[in-house]
């Protein structure tokens, strides 16, 4: 499947030029516009694997753009501008960008910067997933034993015993054992 692209610039000859260098390269261009909120919902409609912004543009500014698309986990984004001033490059990195280029911009250039921000945005949305997965693996633990601390204190039972019925409770009601810890917790579940 090719890359999937968004791009957002407000002049039209650099857009289009973009869009021809981009789909000679072997990538689909799903989406144009010339203004940073647009730029917003085409991410959020058609999901990219990247979208390509401007700094300068009506609506939103890209760097905006940018801070709500990558907020969202939605895309890569890339940031392709006129602009090289220090304090724009960090405000960029701040909100997001995988990577920064200055126009004119080499085809030599946009290619490496693409697979680079994709690799890295691909990256980073796994890093976030693996922490969500930990989160949730520490807060069932935290249930599991809570509701083992309760069966302990009223039902008089070992650690072992308490945690062996959570488990077969678990296995035999094709349940989480996080759900029959909440069931213990909120008093609907006993030995």
């Amino acid at each position: 499947m090719p890359t999937r692209v968004v791009i957002a610039e407000d002049e039209a000859i650099i857009r289009l030029d973009l869009r021809e260098t981009l789909e000679e390269e072997g990538y689909e261009v799903v989406g144009e516009t010339a203004r940073g909120d647009e730029a917003v919902e085409l991410v959020r409609q058609l999901q990219p694997d990247v979208a390509i912004l401007d700094i300068k543009m009506p609506g939103l500014d890209g760097l905006s753009a940018a801070r709500e698309i990558a907020g969202e986990r939605r895309a890569a984004v890339v940031i392709l501008t006129a602009f090289s001033q220090r304090d724009l490059i960090e405000r960029a990195r701040d909100a997001g960008a995988m990577a920064y280029l200055v126009k004119p911009y080499q085809r030599t250039e946009l290619i490496p910067a693409i697979e680079v921000a994709m690799a890295r945005f691909a990256d980073m949305r796994e890093l976030h997933d693996r922490a969500t997965t930990l989160e949730d693996q520490l807060e069932a633990r935290k249930l599991v034993d809570r509701a083992k601390g309760q069966l302990m204190d009223e039902q008089n039972l070992t650690e072992h015993d308490a945690f062996g019925f959570i488990q077969r409770t678990a296995m035999e009601d094709r349940q989480t054992m996080r759900s029959v810890a909440q069931r213990i917790l909120d008093g609907d579940l006993s030995p």
